[in-house]
This record gives structure tokens, C-alpha cells and sequence, in this order.
């Protein structure tokens, strides 16, 4: 984070620990914040159900944007196409590869760039963090600053003057976010993480493993159900 002081901010709200963990760290430096969600033909929506408990939680407003149709055009992803298998197991740079969704963040941040010049709101903010670099290109620093540019050449004149594109844990790991969050207070029941989107959280997908490593790696207590435990857990 830089030293400015966030006043109103529209955070991208997955449901997930990351994105929720950004509106909690806002919230608490004093920002109004807004939650907007995306149905962009996920494969499942259970994680808009959750992000619209974080907005509850946060007293803060949720909108969902309506643009399911993209998960057509947007195929050959684990999280948009129902042919593709998702991968189960620790993450690999090639069963990451099959979850990346065609320039995602940069559709999403786009629209709330424009509900920030609306609302004049001075802050646009996104969940991305270091694990992610390896294999999302929207999830880098070079795009957070070129995306960032784009978007005050894009709205001069009408966005703030003080306007910022925020990845707060563009840096950090999970393990970090969790840590971050337990201390913001982030009611981590009410966030959602598997791609699968069962009743409960599968336990054998890569951000499956993911979220219980971090939590593990944090030390601290995971309030995740899974449906299958972890390797030499009974």
C-alpha cells in the first residue's frame, strides 16, 4: 500500500479469502467500500452467495454484474468450460495453466473502474498475490501498473484525481492473507474457495490445498469443512 488514504473503494469480491481479506483492510483504514461481484458464466455460483455474506458482514452494498454469456466465448478453462476437468491435487504450473479465464481481471477492473467514476470513488481494488504470478498474467505487477495508466488515460477528467488500481497482497503469499485476515477479523467461514462448488469445500482441488496450506502455514485454525481430509488426516 502507498500513503494514500483510501476514502470510497469498489473491490472486485470473489467470495474468497483474498478479495475479502482486501475489503476488510480498506474497511479498516477508515474507506467506504462497495463489493461488486461478476457472473461471467463460472461454472459454479456459489462463491457470489458468499461474497454477498461478506458485504452483510461489512454492511457494505453488493452488486452483481450480469455477464454470464462471457463463460461461452470464453472456453477451454476448468472454471468457465464443464468439458474440462478440474485438476484435484497441489497445484502445478500446468494444472494452474487450466484454470486461467482469458483476460479476466482485466474485464472485471475495467467495469469497476467505470462504477468508480460513477460513484467517485477514488480507490479500485483486487485480491491477486504473489502465488498467483507464475501463471495468471492479470495478476502481476506490471499489469496492476499498466492496467492502472490505462484506466486515468481512459477516464481524464473524470476519475479522481487521486485515483488508485490496489492489490494490497500483490506481494505476499496466502499464508500471509490469512494471517492478515484473522488479524482484520475476516469471517473466513463465510469465504469460498473450491472451483467445484459442492456442498461442502472438496478438499482435493488445488485452491482446495491451497486455503488449508495457507491456514497451516499461518497457524491458524482452518474453520473450513472439507469433504475429504488431508493426507494423514482421519
Amino acid at each position: 500500500m502507498t500513503g494514500h488514504v483510501p476514502r470510497h473503494a469498489v473491490v472486485i469480491a470473489s467470495g474468497g479469502l483474498d478479495s475479502s481479506a482486501v475489503a476488510y483492510l480498506l474497511a479498516s483504514q477508515g474507506a467506504r467500500v462497495n463489493l461488486l461481484s461478476f457472473d461471467y458464466g463460472q461454472r459454479h455460483r456459489k462463491e457470489l452467495q458468499y461474497a454477498a455474506l461478506i458485504a452483510e458482514q461489512l454492511g457494505a452494498p453488493h452488486e452483481v454484474v450480469e455477464l454470464s454469456g462471457l463463460g461461452r466465448l470464453l472456453g477451454g478453462s476448468a472454471l468457465t468450460d464443464t468439458t474440462v476437468v478440474v485438476p484435484d491435487g497441489h497445484y502445478s504450473d500446468e494444472s494452474m495453466r487450466i484454470t486461467v479465464v482469458p483476460n479476466r481481471n482485466a474485464i472485471m477492473l475495467s467495469v469497476a473502474a467505470g462504477v468508480a467514476v460513477a460513484s467517485k470513488a477514488d480507490v479500485v481494488a483486487f485480491g491477486a498475490h504473489a502465488g498467483d504470478h507464475a501463471i495468471y498474467p492479470d495478476c502481476r505487477p506490471a499489469f496492476l501498473e499498466q492496467l492502472a495508466a490505462t484506466i486515468r488515460v481512459g477516464n481524464e477528467g473524470f476519475l479522481a484525481e487521486d485515483f488508485q488500481l490496489l492489490a494490497p497482497f500483490l506481494t505476499v503469499t496466502k499464508a500471509d492473507i490469512v494471517a492478515a485476515g484473522a488479524e482484520l477479523g475476516v469471517p473466513f467461514e463465510l469465504t469460498w474457495s473450491c472451483y467445484k462448488g459442492g456442498d461442502l469445500h472438496c478438499g482435493t482441488c488445488g485452491t482446495c490445498w491451497e486455503r488449508r496450506e495457507a491456514f497451516q502455514m499461518a497457524g491458524v485454525a482452518d474453520p473450513t469443512r472439507y469433504a475429504t481430509a488431508a493426507v494423514g488426516e482421519r
